[in-house]
């Protein structure tokens, strides 16, 4: 892990250093953390000291259950925050799933500024009542959608994240079944299912084209 100046597409700091703009209408200033594949960000059971957001590259939040086997909880993407917690540790580890670099500010700071500013405090509410519904969606995936279905339903809202048909996927298909609750292999075979329907293609095992939109929501 390694730290740097603030990057240039970042807003500039009015002092020391620059700001990093975690949301609309509310800078800070902060670090920049270079990771490499699978090292970590923060730990679970961590002091949540800080708050993250994706500069490039890719994160996942993990847990091992008592049985051994991983839950992964969410995957960021760049533009996302992430590490905001109710409480004063981290209840997931975070870890980069491919070269990253990951912007961090102050909890302290953080709080601070919502205290002082509403259009500040509405903003993190917003990103946390997104984050909520993210969990109740993912609730509804596990309990009630097919293999198939969830494979899709994922496709389908990482296509909408990045506003585009086609995806490259940071993750593998390990980490995709760690967070939809599948074996590799039945992500493998719930894949290869939606191609031969014509709804996606697959040029590779990271390159996936959204054919059929209809088709895949579910």
């Amino acid at each position: 892990m390694a730290f740097e100046p603030i990057s240039e597409h970042l807003a500039p700091a009015a002092t020391v250093g620059r700001l990093i703009e975690l949301t609309l209408g509310l800078s800070l200033p902060g670090s920049v953390l270079t990771l490499s594949p699978d090292e970590e960000v923060f730990a679970e059971e961590e002091e949540a000291a800080f708050v993250y957001k994706v500069v490039s590259g890719a994160v996942r939040t993990t847990r091992l259950l008592s049985d051994g086997r991983r839950q992964i909880g969410a995957f960021y993407l760049p533009g996302d925050v992430f590490g905001l917690e109710s409480g004063p540790v981290h209840r997931f580890s975070a870890e980069a799933i491919k070269p990253t670099k990951v912007a961090m500010v102050r909890r302290s700071g953080v709080e601070r500024a919502a205290a002082q500013d509403p259009v500040a405090a509405r903003q993190l509410w917003l990103l946390a009542a997104h984050e909520l519904e993210d969990l109740q969606d993912h609730m509804v995936l596990l309990g009630r959608k097919t293999a198939v279905e969830r494979v899709a339903s994922f496709l389908v809202k990482l296509s909408q994240r990045a506003d585009t048909r086609v995806i490259d996927l940071p993750m593998s298909r390990n980490d995709i079944g760690d967070h939809l609750g599948l074996t590799l292999e039945t992500v493998s075979r719930a894949m290869s299912q939606l191609a031969r329907d014509r709804a996606i293609s697959l040029p590779n095992a990271r390159h996936v084209v959204l054919n059929n939109l209809s088709a895949l929501t579910c």
